[in-house]
Order: C-alpha cells, then structure tokens, then sequence
C-alpha cells in the first residue's frame, strides 16, 4: 500500500510548503530523533513508544519520499536525514524551546526518551557562556514514574561546544565522539532528577534543585550557566500594537 498523498493548501508560501512535508502527527519527533544521528526502525519505535507501527513507517516512506529521510546502507534497518532534512534542526530547536514554555507538569503515561533529553540540552544550551567555563561532562538521568526505566545521556561541553549522546543502559552504539578529542573533561557533573526536576532546572537554575542536590554547588551552577531555556514572554507592545492595527 502506498503512503498518503500530501494534502495541499493551495498556498504558494514556505510555511504552507513545509507544513505539507512535515505537518503531519509524529512527523517532527522522527525528525527530532534524527538529528541525534542515524536511527534503525525499531530504535524509532522504542523512542516513540505510541506511534503504531504502520504510522511509522507510512511517515518514514513519506519523509523519504519528500528527499527528509533517507535509508542508511551500512546500518540494517536504519534511517538517517538527508542535508535537507538536516536543515531542519533550528527550526525543531526553535519549537523545542517554545514548547517547554507550555510544557507543565507531565500528565499520565508521558515518558521521556533519550533522545527527547538530550534534544531538550541542545536546546537550552548556550554556546557563549559554556566558551567562558572550564571543559566539562554532565551526566543526567532523568527518571519518570517507573524507576526501573530511566534514561540517561552524557553532555560533554568544551570550548563552547557542546556533544550530547545516550549512555547506559540500552543506549545506542556511538561513533567516536568529537569531544572525544583533547581536551578531555576533568571535571564531571552527575544529576538524577524527575522530568518536573528537570524543568525547574532548565527554567529556574541552581535554585529549583537546591534542597534537593548534595554534590558540588559550583558544578551546579556552571550547569545553569550552559544550559538555560527562558520561557516565552507575551508580544512586546510595538508587536502588540502591530497585531492591534491588522485586526
């Protein structure tokens, strides 16, 4: 069976292009993960633990189809972006940072993936501060409302640089990292948090996680200082004025 034509809006317009190729449910979560590198089928699936399998695949054909997606010869299974679809990621970063703007509190059943994690630091995360500070590793583990199924990844920050990659248990093989090459962290921040924790953080720094943190305060606070998403303020008033005069 063939996968669903793309709908048209009859608009000659970029936004209405892009949305026609990537608008569709689940379609930018798989873009997400991808940009974390390649992925086999069934680590989409284990990412994305919802997406019934026929929708994935259907979405997969479809990014293919719109040259997003392409198969990855030297990985059985496997999917990678294409440059197009690599083109993609301020946009998805950008949505990344709105959307903990909106984010809350997570409702019943919502998990978070390895790769959402370290999506979200590369999100919040911020070059010109980091290029100020000392090399370091940040090691987050994030649990949710199973404590036998939490995920991990290690965030490696030199020289204003920042590498992000699964760790622990069932996390994807990586290639060699780039952070990887000298100099090597010295210092290393561990945190185990909860989802919430974990927003509180992002949001607030060093002062949501105070009573509950007992390691190093200094590494706390080079942690709030690298990474930092700040939450979506209402229109200024020339916008708002702006928006006054077309309505």
């Amino acid at each position: 069976m063939g996968t669903r034509a793309a709908r048209g809006f009859g608009q000659y317009s970029g936004v209405a292009r892009a949305v026609e190729r990537i608008g569709e449910r689940w379609a930018l979560l798989i873009v997400r993960d991808l940009l974390g590198g390649a992925r086999r089928y069934s680590d989409l699936k284990t990412s994305l633990p919802r997406i019934p399998t026929n929708i994935l695949s259907d979405r997969l054909k479809e990014l293919q189809e719109a040259g997003i997606v392409r198969r990855v010869p030297s990985v059985r299974g496997g999917y990678e972006l294409t440059p197009l679809g690599r083109g993609l990621e301020p946009v998805v970063l950008a949505l990344e940072r709105w959307g903990w703007s909106v984010l809350g509190d997570p409702g019943e059943g919502e998990t978070m993936s390895a790769d959402a994690l370290g999506f979200a630091l590369s999100a919040a995360f911020r070059p010109d501060a980091a290029a100020a500070l000392p090399p370091t590793e940040y090691v987050l583990t994030v649990r949710g409302a199973e404590p036998s199924a939490p995920v991990s990844v290690s965030a490696i920050v030199v020289a204003g640089t920042l590498d992000v990659a699964p760790v622990g248990a069932g996390a994807l093989p990586q290639p060699r990292r780039r952070s990887a090459l000298e100099p090597v962290p010295e210092a290393v921040l561990e945190l185990e948090l909860t989802p919430s924790e974990l927003r509180a953080l992002l949001a607030d720094g060093t002062a949501a996680v105070a009573g509950a943190f007992a390691g190093d305060g200094e590494l706390l606070e080079r942690f709030a200082r690298t990474f930092r998403i700040e939450p979506v303020g209402p229109p200024s008033g020339r916008a708002g004025a702006a928006g006054a005069a077309v309505a």
